[in-house]
């Protein structure tokens, strides 16, 4: 690996520490949760932002396959991993770990750090991140929302809908597909591993938001049909 690779991943490390302190100090009546999910709403505007600027061939936006990858790719993938190394810390110190979540970390660290030792894959890669990445902005929204007392509303059910329609499209629709162009290409064994695993844990919390909701819907159908029924004028 590249040591000015080594040397983003290190400040960027610290870089999201700093600003979890930072965000810790400025909102210090809010959970730690709040302000955690607050810098990864900031990585992942920075992350989609960055695969957007590093796509090599917008004709083909997975393309070249297999292949070297470009510089501002490897600066994009090591940006994202100094974030996972720090969110994956992060969450051990809230003592309230997650498996599914752990697990999604640590299969992006290993495929991220693979295709940075690797220097290939670069667009595919990129891809992957767009995909993942471009639905976490809401679904940081929706918790955020809870907190300043958004709960239960209009709102918190706009922007749960908006979060499962975007994930669906990312993660059930291009998903499978880069999944397959990066498994077929003559890419790393690790790569290919990593994109499969990425994919069954796409599919496992594709089946979680359906049925979050599915429960939403439900609730607030039930809602609305006891309010209706208490206004129903006697005769």
């Amino acid at each position: 690996m590249e040591a000015y690779i080594m040397n983003i991943i290190v400040l960027g490390v610290i870089s999201w520490t700093t600003a979890f302190l930072l965000i810790r100090r400025i909102f210090p009546k809010r959970s730690f949760d709040f302000c955690n999910r607050t810098v990864s709403t900031i990585h992942a505007t920075l992350a989609v932002t960055l695969a957007f600027l590093s796509v090599q061939d917008w004709g083909c936006p997975v393309c070249p396959l297999a292949a070297k990858s470009s510089p501002k790719q490897m600066r994009t993938l090591a940006v994202s991993l100094s974030y996972m190394i720090y969110d994956l810390v992060c969450c051990l110190f809230e003592k309230r770990v997650s498996l599914d979540n752990s697990i999604h970390h640590l299969v992006s660290i290993v495929g991220i750090g693979a295709g940075l030792a690797y220097e290939e894959c670069g667009s595919e890669m990129v891809a992957a991140l767009w995909v993942t990445e471009v639905s976490s902005p809401f679904l940081h929204l929706r918790e955020l929302l809870k907190e300043l007392g958004f709960r239960d509303n209009d709102l918190n059910l706009a922007v749960d809908i908006l979060f499962a329609v975007i994930f669906t499209l990312g993660r059930m629709v291009c998903g499978p597909y880069l999944a397959y162009v990066t498994i077929s290409a003559s890419n790393p064994f690790v790569i290919k591993a990593m994109a499969l695993g990425l994919q069954l844990v796409s599919a496992f919390w594709f089946y979680k938001i359906v049925r979050m909701v599915k429960h939403k819907l439900t609730k607030r159908t039930a809602s609305k049909n006891v309010s209706s029924k208490l206004f129903i004028p006697k005769t």
